[in-house]
């Protein structure tokens, strides 16, 4: 398998580290969604992030996929006094409890996974939506010329703007791509198939998520696995209707 996607794992970290940084974060509450394989994955690793970095969890809350109504956990994360909120959730929920957070005057900020980096946040989480902090080789700010030129070019198109989603994606094929420049193609499905797979970890690319290459994975028991993703993180956190870049 070959993975164009920065896994949590490498993230997540990251985003923590800078969000303490800035917000001055030393105790955090957690609150995930516990019944979707992407929202429990991205709690099992803000858990060992959280570990690793020795940070207090004043409290651990969960969710389920649908549901509407979280002052419950929001009521419960705010008795203890956090200093931020740690979110593993995607936008349908974590919009949603960002506004009600605010709403219970729970005004801290909100250390959130890829599930919650998109622009979309500004609308579904209007007037509610500052202080989030995400990490991902892509922002909307990131202004470099391939960034800018992918932005435009999906705007053009689909006349909105792309989150971290439609950037991999756009990303992945030119990888492919870039991959079957050094492939000679015969005609034999299995002998193409090959000689692509061969090719990939070779490919290097910069895109809208920035700088790529492939590095080869473990599996669970430490053996050579497939290829992920090698880019650098940057992390965000927005401020009025933007994703402002910090370090």
């Amino acid at each position: 398998m070959f993975r164009n996607s920065v896994t949590e794992a490498d993230v997540l970290p990251e985003t923590l580290r800078v969000a303490i940084k800035h917000a001055n974060v030393k105790k955090v509450a957690v609150l995930y969604g516990n019944d979707d394989v992407f929202t429990k994955s991205g709690y099992d690793n803000f858990k060992k992030a959280l570990e690793d970095l020795k940070l207090p969890v004043t409290t651990t809350e969960t969710f389920a996929k649908g549901d509407v109504d979280f002052k419950a956990q929001l009521t419960k994360i705010k008795a203890t006094n956090p200093d931020a909120i740690v979110l593993s959730a995607l936008l349908a929920e974590g919009a949603p409890i960002m506004v009600q957070a605010r709403q219970l005057g729970l005004n801290v900020p909100i250390i959130g996974g890829n599930g919650m980096n998109s622009t979309k946040i500004f609308d579904l989480a209007k007037g509610s939506s500052d202080n989030l902090y995400v990490g991902s080789p892509w922002s909307a700010s990131n202004a470099t010329p391939e960034n800018t030129k992918f932005q435009k070019a999906y705007n053009d198109k689909f006349k909105a703007a792309p989150d971290q989603f439609a950037a991999q994606a756009y990303d992945g094929l030119y990888v492919v791509a870039q991959a079957l420049k050094g492939v000679k193609l015969s005609g034999n499905l299995a002998a193409d198939r090959t000689a692509l797979r061969d090719a990939l970890p070779n490919v290097k690319w910069t895109g809208a998520t920035g700088a790529f290459t492939f590095a080869r994975a473990k599996d669970k028991a430490g053996k050579p696995a497939g290829y992920d993703a090698q880019q650098q993180a940057i992390v965000s956190v927005t401020r009025g209707t933007q994703f402002v870049i910090e370090k």
